[in-house]
């Protein structure tokens, strides 16, 4: 019967094949570099020349990808007789695997879950074990992995209860699928407890907490970070907020905030700056006419424009959000003012920067309410809100000061996942 499910399920799939290529190239319209490459997404792998074993390690986009840096740098460091091969499903998470990576990884994108897909890459790569960053759960490579004794672990697994309950409504396949899994390693027990429910067996499951907790300041970054806070404080020690990941439809929600924010503040502070970071670069452009339809004045990150004159810095650059977290006295987390369910709040937490949200947090279930218990987080529901909470914390330096020691404290005393986690590869390899 479970075999019956997943070949309706593969069928499914063959048949959607051109809806896939169609969404292909609408995407590609405004960010060519979903043009190249599709022979990757159908199994066909770029040559892969190593006399070594190969570790596959699967981050489906940017924020997978970043969650799995300090994973793939320990595994490299613990298994140096193993070739790490990291696989994405977009161009800006290949980006970011180039840039974090280099030539140190294998890397293409992952094939599609179609079993003639999968099985040439399998046949390409030969993985002794497949790690996946957090809930990209495929069931027919999960299968093929099944089938060739390859164990499949899911790393830093979140289950939230809406995508709980989207999975319940194919429940014969999902049970199947979690079945085949060697070990999940959960960000928390709640998130354990959907997937025990959904079907997988309670000796598959360990809670390990949150990976990203376990990120790294190093040097260079700090520098870095300290060099762009000067540049963009200017000699007249301005303000900064940052805005970083938005999504369509939090953009004028923040530039109505900002206008506020600058009205609010005008005699006191008369020239605070905002730097905003749209999630994804094919909206850099768009974002740019809204700053500028807002009669703001518009500096851009990619062009090298200087900040002196400018209200707003778009940060239309990749791989520099880390640092800029670093440069500035407040930051805001998109993907939580529309239901996407937030971004890693846990970067700004780190660098020990106040944080704001909206209510959208499903993402970040136990990060966010450990920063909001520790009153290290503060949520805003609409622009006055956001434009509230960031006067409040730009005219109260205590305050500022209070909430950003509060998020160090509880990003530094959340870390540990990751050695967890490494234990339970070492287990499962």
């Amino acid at each position: 019967m479970n075999r019956l499910f997943r070949l309706i399920y593969s069928v499914i799939f063959y048949l959607l094949t051109p809806v896939i290529i169609a969404r292909l190239l609408y995407r590609a319209i405004k960010a060519p570099a979903y043009r190249s490459r599709w022979a990757e997404r159908f199994g066909w792998v770029p040559s892969v020349t190593s006399d070594s074993d190969f570790i596959w390690v699967h981050a489906v986009s940017v924020g997978e990808t970043l969650a799995a840096v300090p994973l793939v740098k320990a595994l490299q460091a613990k298994y140096p007789d193993y070739r790490l091969i990291v696989t994405c499903m977009t161009p800006t998470g290949s980006e970011r695997i180039k840039a974090a990576f280099g030539g140190s990884v294998d890397h293409c994108y992952a094939p599609y879950d179609m079993p003639d897909s999968v099985a040439r890459f399998l046949n390409r790569v030969k993985p002794k074990i497949l790690i996946i960053m957090e809930t990209e759960l495929w069931p027919n490579t999960i299968a093929a992995c099944h089938k060739h004794n390859i164990p499949v672990l899911l790393a830093n697994g979140r289950l939230s209860e809406k995508s709980a309950n989207a999975y319940k409504r194919i429940q014969p396949l999902v049970r199947s699928m979690l079945g085949q899994i060697t070990a999940v390693a959960a960000q928390h027990r709640d998130d354990g407890a959907r997937f025990n429910d959904l079907g997988l067996a309670e000796s598959a499951l360990t809670v390990t907490g949150n990976i990203k907790f376990d990120l790294s300041l190093n040097q260079t970054i700090k520098q870095n970070a300290q060099r762009l806070l000067r540049d963009w404080r200017g000699v007249s020690e301005r303000p900064i907020l940052l805005a970083a990941s938005t999504h369509r439809g939090e953009d004028e929600i923040i530039l109505d905030a900002f206008g506020q924010l600058k009205q609010q503040l005008k005699g006191t502070i008369d020239n605070p700056l905002l730097v905003l970071v749209p999630r994804h670069p094919e909206r850099f452009n768009q974002v740019a006419e809204l700053c500028s339809a807002a009669d703001f004045k518009l500096a851009r990150r990619s062009f090298g424009d200087s900040v002196e004159a400018a209200d707003i810095l778009l940060g239309d650059t990749m791989g520099e959000l880390m640092t800029f977290f670093g440069a500035c006295d407040i930051a805001f987390v998109g993907g939580s003012l529309v239901a996407t369910g937030g971004h890693n709040m846990i970067e700004p937490a780190a660098w020990g920067v106040p944080v704001l949200t909206g209510p959208h947090l499903f993402n970040f279930t136990e990060a966010s309410q450990l920063l909001l218990e520790g009153n290290a987080m503060k949520v805003c529901h609409n622009a006055d809100q956001l434009a509230e909470r960031c006067v409040e914390l730009f005219q109260d330096r205590q305050l500022r000061s209070e909430m950003g020691s509060a998020a160090q404290r509880i990003a530094e005393a959340n870390r540990g996942a990751l050695e967890k986690l490494l234990a339970l590869v070492e287990r499962t390899l």
